[in-house]
């Protein structure tokens, strides 16, 4: 199990909100002022020829100067005076090699360019066979912005933020739920629970962007349109009544919304129908904390409290299913704690990475048709939470102690490409950008960062030209 549980009651005799702490405005930089270190010198010459007392190496002829050395000294050490034909070789000679000069240390210009280039032809035939290396991108290693998130709960378990496809991010502080626009930074207010149903312990964004769903303490699910801050409907529990276990994880399968409970019940709704629930899935023992749907959504991987994960096909979903029947097509036991963090590859479709809990700090990766474990490595902390990058093989995860930081790995190799530090809590919320760039992290601190870890959005490659012709509909012909 991990540190994280909350009660309703402790939560409600608990902190009250500040007035003064408007949520999701933006946090001053409390970075200290630190003075450039680099000296400069008075002179304002010495600034582009070094130092006054040191030459400057580029700017030195050895060659010439190792000679006006030597040829001071040797007419120093001859008194004798020189016969008109040395005179005149050596006049001769500083004309045409030393062009008069007698200056050791002088500025000088770039080297002419030779008239015929040796190995032309070699280098034309290497560069047309060598391409050219992709440039190492920039990740830029403090917070793009950060706001302040005042009563977010401090909960290992629940899922409190997400990201939705019209740019428009929720996320729930204590009983209320925020929505912030991306675009031009304008927060509203969602809605306010009352303290029977509160506090809100987690959020999902429909596929649309538009419908969020909101799961509560007391085991309902609220659908609303964000456009119009009005409530559709309410889903009840299992049993049609309030007052079960609370919904802290939720997942959407086109107008499936698919819940995880603190009793271990994963229920798909419906949520077109009056009733609402047409599979439950049984398979996990304790609170479900963690639902992801597989980009196909033919399959779903579920991890809970118990140290499972679990992959559910859609193919094998009843509405009642036999005693004993077991409705899983894969279990996994190999995680030491609680399955939260989870994340379908998309590139790869039967590629599932998991993260584990305090006393397990691995990320594994799953074969999901095969049930194989691909890899598994040890983080060294608490795994929250875990991001593909859309454009690149490359995953994220947030941890916690005793770093909470995120770190950005190369798949398959899984080499640490950067971590990002700055909350000093654990992160224990991800929500990536509708266009795969951006990554919002919210953690214990009451901060929400983001980061632009993934890079900017690669252009759209021109469409190709389709034929208008009889055989237009073919693409090859065998």
């Amino acid at each position: 199990m991990d540190a994280g549980s909350f009660s309703s009651s402790s939560y409600s005799s608990g902190k009250v909100r500040s007035p003064s702490r408007a949520p999701l405005q933006d946090v001053p930089s409390s970075r200290p002022f630190l003075p450039s270190m680099r000296t400069f010198s008075r002179n304002p010459s010495s600034r582009n020829n070094g130092d006054r007392f040191i030459p400057n190496r580029s700017a030195m002829d050895m060659d010439m100067a190792y000679y006006l050395l030597t040829e001071t000294k040797k007419e120093k050490g001859n008194a004798l005076p020189a016969s008109p034909s040395k005179e005149a070789y050596r006049k001769l000679l500083a004309e045409n090699f030393l062009n008069n000069r007698t200056r050791i240390l002088a500025f000088n210009s770039k080297p002419p360019a030779p008239s015929q280039p040796l190995f032309q032809e070699a280098d034309v035939v290497s560069t047309r066979s060598v391409k050219p290396a992709k440039q190492r991108r920039h990740i830029p290693q403090s917070a793009e912005r950060t706001l302040d998130a005042p009563d977010i709960v401090d909960d290992y378990y629940l899922n409190l933020l997400d990201w939705g496809s019209s740019n428009v991010l929720s996320i729930a502080l204590g009983n209320t739920v925020y929505l912030w626009d991306a675009s031009n930074g304008a927060t509203s207010e969602l809605v306010t629970l009352d303290e029977d149903s509160g506090p809100v312990t987690s959020v999902s964004w429909a596929p649309d962007g538009r419908h969020l769903a909101v799961g509560l303490n007391s085991s309902d699910i609220q659908l609303w349109d964000s456009t119009s801050n009005r409530l559709l409907r309410t889903l009840k529990g299992m049993d049609g009544t309030t007052g079960g276990a609370r919904v802290g994880s939720l997942a959407w399968n086109n107008s499936i919304l698919t819940s995880g409970g603190m009793d271990g019940k994963i229920i798909n709704n419906d949520v077109r129908i009056r009733n609402h629930v047409v599979q439950t899935y049984r398979g996990h023992q304790q609170e479900v904390c963690g639902l992801k749907w597989s980009g196909s959504g033919q399959q779903l991987a579920s991890g809970g409290n118990d140290n499972l994960l679990h992959i559910w096909d859609i193919s094998m979903a009843s509405a009642n299913p036999s005693p004993g029947q077991n409705q899983w097509l894969h279990r996994f036991n190999d995680h030491m704690a609680a399955v939260k963090a989870l994340a379908w590859c998309p590139f790869q479709s039967n590629l599932l990475a998991s993260g584990g809990g305090g006393m397990d700090r691995s990320i594994k990766f799953w074969n999901t048709h095969t049930g194989a474990c691909l890899n598994s490595i040890d983080t060294g902390s608490q795994v929250c939470a875990l991001l593909w990058n859309k454009n690149e093989r490359e995953l994220l995860s947030s941890h916690g102690f005793t770093q909470n930081q995120l770190t950005l790995w190369k798949y398959p190799s899984m080499v640490k490409i950067a971590e990002l530090t700055g909350h000093t809590s654990r992160v224990l919320f991800m929500a990536q950008s509708p266009d795969g760039c951006t990554v919002a992290s919210a953690a214990g601190d009451e901060t929400l960062r983001f980061w632009n870890v993934f890079g900017s959005p690669e252009a759209p490659k021109p469409a190709a030209a389709k034929s208008t012709g009889p055989f237009g509909g073919f693409n090859h012909i065998r």
